[in-house]
């Protein structure tokens, strides 16, 4: 795009550099496709429905995805980010560790398992991959505040990668969030606001603020299209991690649901750019019954996702009107996969499951994820002869709460040998 092109903050017109936004050509609506120029915009001009990242890829090779540096920027020309992206301050997540789990796979009757394990991110979550590309919008179009409202993953995300880039931020979450995640925020901001009510609460206070104050930059709200796109990355990893080629079935967990349907599009992407074999692929989402819409609907049939209010440990997950749950359920029927739910004492066992199997200690989320596939096949919805991939969003020390009522000493004993004899010790 032409360094002449202008994007608005309020009354105020500031140029966009050339190669702003790298390949990305256009913000196009995903019910109409009416398209609308790069800048702070998520909602159709002329429907309504939500706006997403439009591109004209060029020939795009493996060696040079693979001669980049090992984070999210090897894949900058399938993102909206400059080609000089690197020279920006940022966290530089990504290109985190594919793990094969036999342990685990043994446990749940699979033949081959995988982990994508998000948690060693720099602030521990999968959201470090697209609060980077948020924030890359935030810079080039010249917001003075990044902002967010967050069920806390995402807070964590931008307090962190606002102090590396040295730009103001300003985070939003419910006043009842884990405390490790409010900790977690606000040793990287002054700027931590708790909010009377529930995730959804906190999403509307945050676009109304938007739509208000000039020069914000909501990583979900008004950059949402730009943020969004960094979920892609989950996809390109496991498709390079695993040799160029797509699992055959893969399990994420859903809250607003961007980061299913991103992670199909990077799979769809892949194929058309002829970087992977055109194969059939499954996706499933995981959510918890406390908060369930998209699960619901599938199970129902309808198209329709009806609001909940959020009851659950996942607190991470739990969004009861999430944006994308109509694309989830697109995603997931056209692909043969299933949306599946599990109660809260299920997230804990699995979360103890993945840690004691594979040496993984995961979120709530990541406990979801695996529950929900251990229940698909049980339920024989996920074929267990299958190569599958789930996905672990976060790391397990930001949700202390959730398990350490299962979890502890298995004997308090006086510093004796004697006393480890008695306790039956010896036979551990």
């Amino acid at each position: 795009m032409s360094a002449a092109n202008t994007v608005e903050h309020g009354t105020e017109k500031a140029s966009l550099r050339e190669g702003a936004f790298g390949n990305a050509v256009a913000l196009a609506c995903r019910e109409c496709g009416h398209r609308v120029d790069l800048g702070p915009h998520y909602a159709c001009p002329e429907c309504f429905g939500p706006l997403e990242v439009a591109y004209e890829f060029p020939a795009v090779t493996r060696a040079e995805i693979e001669a980049g540096p090992r984070n999210i920027w090897r894949y900058k020309a399938l993102l909206p980010v400059p080609t000089d992206i690197e020279e920006s301050p940022n966290t530089e997540p990504g290109f985190t560790r594919l793990l094969r789990a036999d342990n685990l796979a043994r446990e749940l009757g699979l033949t081959k398992l995988w982990v994508k394990d998000d948690s060693t991110n720099p602030t521990n979550s999968f959201k470090d991959r697209v609060v980077a590309c948020a924030l890359s919008a935030a810079r080039e179009l010249g917001a003075k505040v990044f902002a967010c409202p967050s069920t806390g993953n995402l807070a964590n995300a931008v307090a962190a990668a606002g102090a590396r880039a040295g730009i103001t931020t300003v985070v939003f979450i419910p006043s009842n969030l884990e405390q490790p995640k409010q900790v977690n925020s606000a040793i990287f901001t002054d700027n931590l606001v708790a909010v009377e009510g529930n995730y959804d609460d906190v999403n509307k206070l945050a676009q109304e603020i938007a739509a208000e104050e000039d020069g914000w930059a909501f990583v979900n709200v008004n950059v949402r299209p730009f943020y969004a796109e960094g979920s892609k990355t989950l996809g390109f990893e496991i498709a390079e991690q695993l040799g160029w080629r797509l699992p055959d079935q893969i399990v994420i967990p859903v809250a607003s649901g961007s980061q299913l349907t991103k992670v199909d599009k990077a799979f769809g992407e892949l194929i058309k750019l002829g970087l992977v074999e055109d194969k059939p692929y499954k996706i499933y989402g995981a959510q918890a019954t406390g908060c369930n819409p998209v699960a619901t609907a599938f199970k129902s049939g309808v198209d329709a996702i009806r609001p909940v209010k959020p009851d659950t440990i996942a607190k991470s997950l739990a969004i009861g009107n999430p944006a994308d749950g109509i694309y989830v359920l697109d995603s997931t029927r056209r692909t043969g996969g299933a949306v599946e739910e599990v109660s809260d004492e299920e997230i804990r066992q699995a979360i103890v499951l993945l840690a004691r199997t594979e040496g993984i200690f995961t979120e709530t989320a990541g406990g979801t994820t695996l529950a929900v596939t251990k229940k698909l096949i049980e339920t024989g919805q996920l074929d267990p002869s299958l190569e599958t991939v789930i996905i672990n969003t976060g790391h397990g020390l930001k949700t202390l709460d959730a398990v350490s009522g299962i979890v502890g000493p298995r004997a308090t004993i006086k510093a004796s040998y004697d006393a480890f004899e008695a306790a039956g010790l010896s036979q551990a």
